[in-house]
């Protein structure tokens, strides 16, 4: 895929949004952690879009390097009222492989523990990171026609982490936000503890 950037990573830099190439991925914003509780994107504060100049958009995190150790989740949830809660209902299905360093240990499973059924928690994506200097999780998160007011909103994962127990665990989640209302926040956080570093990109992809 091409990849467009427009300077100050601000939409408003963006003079037809109709000039750019169907399938191209147009950053959007980079948030980088340093001990913080939450990342959030929220529609119309600080050069974010979440609206309908996209159908898809495309969360990266990259090397997300939890502050405690063995934390069990990198997780995210979206909002309909601009980041006042994070807390719509979401039914979502998860399965990961791992293997360890050691090739001792290895298997693919579907673990019914992380899913949700109607759940308004946030949402796992990402498992035991360890806090050693070289251990972080990275990824990607999708998340489809999040101003539609007619469909749910569908979101895809995958991502990996390199565990406190020298494991590499591929995760692998899927599901939609079950709300007709127009999703126009979304945020990353750990269950406990800070995000001690790591970025996260968002992109618009457009589809036709």
């Amino acid at each position: 895929m091409g990849l467009v950037k427009y300077n100050n990573n601000s939409i408003s830099a963006v003079t037809s949004a109709a000039s750019i190439p169907s399938g191209a991925l147009t950053l959007i914003k980079t948030l980088t952690a340093s001990s913080s509780a939450t990342l959030s994107f929220v529609d119309g504060s600080d050069g974010v879009v979440l609206d309908s100049t996209y159908p898809i958009y495309k969360f990266e995190f990259i090397n997300i390097h939890p502050e405690n150790d063995n934390t069990d989740g990198f997780e995210f949830n979206v909002s309909i009222d601009g980041g006042s809660n994070y807390n719509v209902a979401k039914t979502t299905t998860f399965f990961q492989a791992y293997n360890k360093e050691t090739g001792d240990a290895a298997a693919l499973e579907y673990l019914t523990s992380f899913d949700l059924a109607q759940g308004t928690g946030f949402q796992t994506i990402g498992r035991k990171v360890g806090n050693d200097n070289d251990q972080s999780c990275a990824g990607t998160l999708t998340l489809f026609s999040p101003s539609s007011t007619t469909f749910v909103k569908h979101f895809l994962s995958q991502a990996n982490s390199y565990i406190a127990a020298d494991y590499s665990i591929n995760i692998f989640v899927a599901g939609y936000a079950n709300t007709t209302s127009a999703v126009n926040a979304i945020q990353f956080k750990m269950p406990s503890g800070n995000i001690d570093a790591g970025k996260i990109k968002l992109y618009g992809i457009k589809d036709s």
